[in-house]
């Protein structure tokens, strides 16, 4: 949740942010249906939220993405959030978070020609820059929670699963032959596993809390994200949660959720990583500004 005070000349000051980790994709399985537990965390966030809301005097732009969106029994969930929590989401497509990640990086970070990628619990979007305009958007499925859980990811890891997921997300690359535009040209990541690798990078360049550096707009050598990953997979679960810049509530599924990043950086032969902390939030609130977020799909409280 991201609430923003919009002043009369257009300029906003972000009030207050808050994330929880409710992995509403957790435990789909082939069936694709959301889960009681996950449901449940979830609708229990929203309901902080929404007073948190209250609170101020706010519009509300809610939307849902990948787990909502892949859902059998999407319109039960949501209905289920309606009635509990008063708030009305919109699904929106795939191409649709696309677009929004690559308004919320292209206002914020200069990238005239390369790949955005945001890869989420049970989606990873891909944007292909060209002169500035979005010239790809797709969103695949493929993320953190799905790989980890689908090839066993979340502990110690075993040659034969780690495998399996490198073959099924190449696999899964491989029918974007688009791709190929993008080659030796920029990637900016973004997404809850690609920033925790630019944290844990942050905090060896830097041990000093006081002098730490920003992840938005952060560079990553290639090799040194090979590095990084190594790191990360040579340990299990309760080891990753020890490293500097690791979330220990996101130890279990970084692995899978970097797999789609190491895979780009190895396929288009990228010479380096860039972060972004802006992408669809921010998306939103930019095309909030400039009036092109259908107001139906807005909710006061």
């Amino acid at each position: 949740m991201r609430i923003n005070q919009i002043f009369s000349g257009g300029q906003t000051k972000l009030l207050r942010y808050e994330k929880e980790y409710v992995r509403l994709s957790e435990n789909m399985g082939p069936e694709h249906m959301l889960q009681e537990g996950p449901m449940q965390r979830t609708i229990d966030t929203l309901k902080r939220y929404k007073e948190v809301c209250q609170s101020l005097d706010v519009t509300l732009i809610a939307v849902a993405t990948a787990a909502v969106r892949q859902a059998t029994n999407q319109q039960l969930f949501l209905e289920r959030v309606k009635k509990e929590t008063g708030l009305t989401f919109h699904v929106i497509s795939g191409e649709r978070e696309a677009y929004l990640d690559y308004v919320g990086v292209s206002n914020t970070l200069p990238l005239e020609n390369g790949l955005i990628m945001d890869t989420g619990g049970a989606s990873m979007e891909l944007i292909l820059v060209d002169e500035g305009q979005a010239e790809e958007l797709i969103s695949l499925p493929i993320g953190s929670v799905l790989l980890s859980q689908n090839y066993h990811l979340n502990d110690q890891v075993d040659s034969a699963d780690l495998y399996d997921a490198i073959i099924k997300v190449d696999q899964v690359l491989a029918g974007q032959r688009w791709l190929n535009r993008a080659r030796h040209t920029r990637v900016v990541a973004l997404g809850g596993s690609n920033r925790a690798l630019a944290k844990m990078y942050r905090w060896k360049l830097n041990s000093n809390p006081n002098k730490v550096r920003s992840v938005h707009g952060l560079t990553i050598q290639t090799n040194d994200a090979y590095e990084l990953m190594y790191e990360l997979l040579s340990t299990d679960r309760a080891g990753r949660s020890e490293i500097r810049g690791i979330n220990s509530s996101r130890a279990d599924v970084i692995i899978g959720g970097l797999l789609p990043l190491m895979a780009i950086l190895r396929q288009l032969n990228m010479p380096e990583v860039t972060f972004s902390n802006n992408g669809l939030r921010e998306g939103l609130l930019f095309e909030y500004l400039n009036h092109h977020v259908d107001l139906e799909d807005l909710q006061e409280i």
